[in-house]
């Protein structure tokens, strides 16, 4: 991270554990009380002008995190600190004004806009609840604003139309627009573009890249390795509720020191035909976050497992085959050091949960 960069998000040990209701026959029958361990002991930072990338497939902890981040979910343990202020354990009512500095974007723009409103009535909503433009005049202003900001430019064009009556890609963009109409300083875009064709795929894409580079934080959520090396600046893998490597993208995409990571690129298409490669297809399915492999959550679906790999739950670590020093991955065989029992899943000293 550049020493230039002020620090925006700091997330330190996250835990985001979910209940699973047992019901009346559960309980009659005194079933043992289950949780979901869909977030465990992840941290990472995002500083002002940084995208960060979360990646992994589905189930992995991915849109847990960020919901959990934008405190849409409560915490079970670790830190959240914005802009320097723990937030973790807010009230409702002192959340307020952080809402309008930490927005989200979602993975529907057919589900996030009221079939209801006008494109106008969407991005002037967030100004009525948060009581920023005094009047009428300044609220059409500000929208207007969004809009061309967002790429619907004339705004003309769009104002008036409803949900229906605009492109998968537009709604996407209104949905965006939304957002930014508070000049939020932090945007959470959690797979903003897999509903989309990918023929505007690239415009919102490159549309979030515009905002990064004008000094916003964004915090993306995808399974797409590809995209995430082409637009973060920093990607962290995620599998099973934790952060399996992390680092600066070029280095993760490029020399990756995970096993999981390393599938992952396999089957990401490479533009030269001839320099294919052949997928490695994993074994078996994801296990059940309700009961978490024990040692190396990968260890069950991983192609270089060892013996005590089953017995060792790995911290992030700087692998030996590391070419910058912010790039760590958790796994003993290519990155052996403590266990994440002794330090933490972060590896920072600190155990966490």
């Amino acid at each position: 991270m550049s020493a230039e960069r002020d620090t925006l998000l700091e997330v330190d040990g996250l835990v985001t554990r979910y209940r699973v209701p047992r019901g009346v026959l559960g309980a009659i029958a005194r079933r043992p009380k289950e949780t979901v361990h869909a977030v465990e002991g992840v941290s990472f930072t995002i500083a002002t002008g940084q995208m960060v990338a979360l990646v992994g497939e589905s189930g992995c902890g991915k849109t847990s995190t960020a919901q959990t981040v934008a405190r849409m979910v409560d915490s079970e343990g670790g830190a959240i600190r914005f802009r320097g202020r723990e937030i973790t354990q807010l009230s409702a009512r002192s959340l307020r004004p952080l809402r309008r500095e930490i927005q989200m974007i979602y993975q529907d723009p057919y589900e996030s806009l009221d079939p209801r409103f006008t494109v106008r009535d969407t991005i002037e909503e967030p100004l009525l609840v948060h009581r920023i433009a005094r009047g009428k005049e300044e609220r059409e202003q500000k929208v207007r604003e969004a809009l061309v900001r967002a790429g619907l430019s004339p705004p003309e064009l769009f104002i008036d139309r409803y949900p229906h009556e605009l492109s998968g890609g537009q709604r996407q963009r209104v949905a965006i627009a939304a957002s930014l109409v508070l000049d939020p300083k932090l945007l959470v875009a959690d797979e903003p573009v897999s509903m989309l064709d990918v023929s505007v795929r690239a415009g919102i894409l490159a549309l979030l890249d515009g905002l990064r580079k004008e000094g916003m934080g964004i915090l993306m959520i995808t399974h797409d390795l590809s995209t995430a090396a082409h637009f973060a600046d920093r990607i962290a893998v995620m599998y099973l509720g934790r952060i399996v490597e992390e680092g600066p993208a070029r280095e993760v995409v490029r020399n990756p020191q995970h096993p999981y990571t390393r599938a992952l690129i396999t089957v990401v298409p490479k533009r030269d035909p001839r320099e294919q490669t052949t997928p490695q297809i994993l074994t078996g399915e994801t296990p059940n976050p309700i009961r978490v492999p024990p040692g190396c959550r990968f260890h069950p679906r991983c192609p270089i497992a060892e013996p005590q790999c089953s017995e060792v739950d790995p911290s992030l670590q700087r692998p030996r085959d590391a070419a910058t020093p912010d790039h760590r991955a958790a796994c003993i065989i290519t990155a052996p050091g403590p266990s994440a029992d002794e330090v933490g899943p972060d590896g920072d000293g600190a155990p966490h949960g």
